[in-house]
């Protein structure tokens, strides 16, 4: 097989990650070392929507020494921007698919990186679909992230790990707030996921580790039911005057029905996703009708992807390795794939793969049934040590004048 030679082009799409900026480290280190088939590294600003303006920065010369990769590697949210564009089926209109070809063969580009989650695994299925269809040499790649860990065929999503770090020690902390006064109270803490359960599974992490923490946890994977939730929180209240409570946005009743509801959840993205927001606070009104203690509800928000002053060290030596080695599978002829961890057995330890990229393309990884209790309010052991050693080790962050240091492109 003869090697492919030309440019490379890296974007960021879908949610934001303390970690996706590891990750475009990782592809510019990998581009770096492979410089006598990869030219120029283009970074398209906000994904494919600026890849179409020709909104691109050269990155190989911007990134000329190891301090501004290791600052990269601190700096939350997505350095080149983002998008929520979903490319046309082939077969309906392939006026965007001349157009992207037609900037490819402009500025030479023979290797393109998408790092994103199941919505951005599709961009990349179909720009290889018709790479393939017109014959055109590229070398298409996806890189997975995404704070909810729900992408198939992985078994974590980098981004992830430091969004649980976050998310748990955020419920041990405000265990310990609501635990100062006597009077009885409970506090709902809200988390992302609205399909998936897996960032609200970590909130169970400090409870199980150090026995301070959420009391009872909630995922989208199972039915919610007002009455039992009603007598577990009661139950609760009886054996301890202060009650922790972990709930996914996107917890549904029976019949189908978000419990966050309200105008809010009448919006929609342009994936068609619901816009979720207000589960806490529709929980919070049902406490004070039916128990009428004090009650709190936090929503935790986009704090969830952006904290990087408690990023998780594993997974940002992940993230790094896993654009690396999205620029070795390309060079080595790989395409139309994504990378993917496989955990090893006994001691953890992951190896990075290939697969086909359609394989987790607009699909969706639940948290399965051996990870939830039997009661559906709260983790089994099982996912305790699932999500512990992603959580673990710290990075030292710098800083300076006590805040710490980000880098931009500006």
């Amino acid at each position: 097989m003869a090697l492919l030679k030309g440019n490379a082009v890296v974007g960021q799409s879908g949610g934001p990650t303390a970690a996706i900026n590891a990750t475009l480290s990782g592809v510019i280190r990998g581009v770096s070392s492979e410089n006598s088939l990869i030219g120029k590294l283009y970074g398209m600003k906000n994904g494919i929507e600026g890849f179409m303006k020709e909104d691109f920065s050269d990155l190989s010369s911007f990134f000329d020494n190891e301090k501004k990769l290791k600052s990269l590697e601190e700096t939350p949210s997505s350095f080149l921007g983002s998008c929520r564009m979903k490319l046309p089926k082939l077969s309906d209109d392939d006026r965007i698919y001349v157009k992207v070809f037609s900037i490819f063969e402009k500025y030479d580009i023979k290797y393109f990186y998408y790092i994103g989650g199941n919505d951005s695994m599709d961009t990349v299925m179909k720009l290889d679909g018709y790479a393939k269809k017109i014959g055109y040499e590229i070398k298409i790649i996806g890189v997975p992230k995404t704070i909810d860990n729900d992408i198939p065929i992985t078994d974590h999503t980098p981004g992830y790990g430091s969004a649980a770090k976050f998310v748990a020690t955020a419920v041990k902390e405000i265990a310990r707030d609501s635990s100062v006064y006597t009077l009885k109270s409970v506090t709902i803490v809200e988390i992302m996921g609205r399909d998936s359960g897996w960032l609200t599974a970590a909130a169970a992490l400090p409870k199980a580790l150090t026995g301070k923490g959420a009391d009872l946890v909630y995922l989208p994977e199972r039915v919610f039911d007002e009455e039992r939730f009603i007598r577990s929180v009661e139950e609760k209240l009886d054996t301890c005057p202060h009650v922790v409570v972990a709930v996914s946005e996107g917890i549904k009743y029976k019949n189908g029905r978000y419990v966050a509801e309200g105008l809010k959840n009448e919006v929609e993205d342009d994936f068609g996703h619901k816009i979720l927001a207000g589960v806490a606070r529709s929980l919070e009104r049902m406490i004070k009708k039916e128990i009428g203690c004090k009650v709190r509800a936090v929503e935790l928000n986009v704090l969830q992807r952006c904290s990087a002053h408690i990023l998780s060290l594993t997974d940002v030596k992940e993230s790094i390795r896993v654009g690396k080695r999205a620029v070795i599978y390309s060079v080595s002829g790989q395409s139309g794939k994504m990378m993917a961890f496989r955990r090893r057995e006994g001691k953890y330890r992951v190896d990075i793969v290939a697969v086909d990229v359609s394989l987790a393309a607009n699909k969706v990884k639940y948290v399965p049934d051996e990870f939830i209790n039997e009661n559906g309010d709260g983790v089994t052991e099982k996912c305790i040590e699932y999500v512990k050693p992603l959580i673990a080790g710290e990075r030292k962050i710098k800083y300076e004048d006590g805040m710490p240091v980000h880098i931009t492109l500006e």
